[in-house]
């Protein structure tokens, strides 16, 4: 198995997706956004505990409580999300942690891996909800190139 998201930042992004496609400050009820984003509720609350604890959605509570972004949807990127879910993003644990490996100084691969994580980033982190919103990422890459 290669690279991926784990299922519980797909369903993060999702989740973001739905927020930042409302109305800025309208609030989402949990089983508006689980139904929509076809995500089990019990699975989702615990998504939005995560989001909530990192800043990123706001919650509300009462009768006509849910949530909202906490921040506007241009000031949330892609790895925020994923980075409040699953922790920090890594192609390989010597990139974050080069302690965690006795082959990291002198390793020829290690280069590759710190190029290519840089370069992952930048893509995440280049990204907000906002360019989602307002235009698939096709419309964010031609804007920036980079992002391909």
């Amino acid at each position: 198995m290669g690279l991926q998201l784990t299922r519980g930042s797909e369903y993060a992004l999702r989740a973001m997706l739905y927020l930042a496609e409302r109305p800025e400050q309208e609030v989402s009820a949990l089983r508006a956004v689980s139904s929509a984003k076809d995500v089990p509720e019990s699975f989702m609350a615990k998504i939005f505990q995560s989001l909530v604890h990192a800043g990123l959605v706001a919650s509300h509570r009462g009768a006509r409580g849910g949530f909202s972004l906490a921040r506007p949807a241009g000031e949330i990127t892609v790895a925020e999300v994923i980075e409040a879910i699953d922790g920090p993003i890594a192609l390989n644990t010597c990139v974050i942690h080069p302690e965690s490996c006795d082959q990291s100084t002198g390793c020829p691969v290690h280069e590759v891996w710190v190029r290519a994580q840089g370069a992952m980033m930048d893509v995440l982190a280049g990204v907000t909800f906002a360019d989602l919103v307002a235009e698939p990422l096709a419309g964010a890459v031609e804007r920036d190139p980079a992002l391909l």
